[in-house]
């Protein structure tokens, strides 16, 4: 059984109320092998219940749970206490919100903005292919799929957007580059030629600056900086 570590975490909080932010600093002492929502859910247990945060599966699988530990965007989820003071080399952790939207309370995040520009890429087949198939399912051979399967992973979960040091403000973000060079590989797509438009348009991928941030937290492991170097390559352009 895993030995039980003495905590302390400083918790950005957010009061709406009084547009008040502030760091409040909470000592918890838990077993390494809990996860950073455990001590979020034993903080609301034992210390403070207005103390606010997301979460929903628990499970790696629906990214509502994104937060920045000591600057790193991931999933509380999926952290144990005994991976993070190996990772971090430290017992003392800050957790703040992501930083793709407003902040509703503490870790609390509203996340319409983010998802409306991954929306504006347009990540479902927009023009479908004629089936060569006739009726039926569209039956895609799995080597067409390898180039760009990975990617279909992606849980929206907003930590590699959070983490790119791209700029404007306005660049969709990583995912939501992803999320249209997908259907653009898709043998399904038919409209590939308005796909490179919204890839290339104002908000796009001139903006990346290739620091690969998005890749190295991606809570699912996908090179997603290897999709968003797809969407500049002329390769890809051929390709429309």
């Amino acid at each position: 059984m895993s030995q039980d570590q003495d905590l302390t975490l400083r918790i950005r909080r957010y009061d709406p109320s009084t547009g008040r932010s502030w760091l409040q600093e909470y000592r918890v002492r838990a077993g390494g092998i809990l996860r950073f929502t455990d001590l979020l859910r034993k903080i609301n247990t034992e210390q403070d219940p207005t103390l606010a945060w997301n979460s929903s599966c628990e499970h790696g699988q629906c990214g509502s749970c994104a937060v920045r530990v000591n600057g790193k965007p991931l999933l509380a989820c999926e952290l144990l206490v005994e991976n993070a003071v190996k990772e971090f080399g430290t017992k003392e952790f800050l957790i703040e919100p992501i930083t793709v939207g407003p902040v509703v309370r503490d870790l609390v995040v509203d996340l319409e903005v983010a998802y409306r520009r991954v929306e504006g890429m347009k990540p479902f087949i927009i023009r479908p292919r004629e089936n060569p198939y006739g009726e039926g399912e569209y039956r895609i051979d799995p080597k067409e799929m390898d180039p760009y399967v990975d990617a279909t992973r992606c849980i929206n979960c907003f930590c590699c957007a959070t983490a790119c040091i791209s700029g404007p403000r306005s660049f969709v973000g990583p995912n939501a580059i992803m999320s249209c060079v997908v259907r653009l590989l898709d043998p399904r797509e038919d409209a590939k030629a308005e796909r490179f438009k919204l890839l290339h348009g104002p908000n796009g991928v001139a903006h990346c600056h290739t620091s690969k941030a998005c890749s190295h937290v991606c809570p699912k492991e996908i090179d997603v900086a290897h999709f968003v170097r797809l969407a500049k390559s002329l390769r890809l352009k051929e390709k429309a």
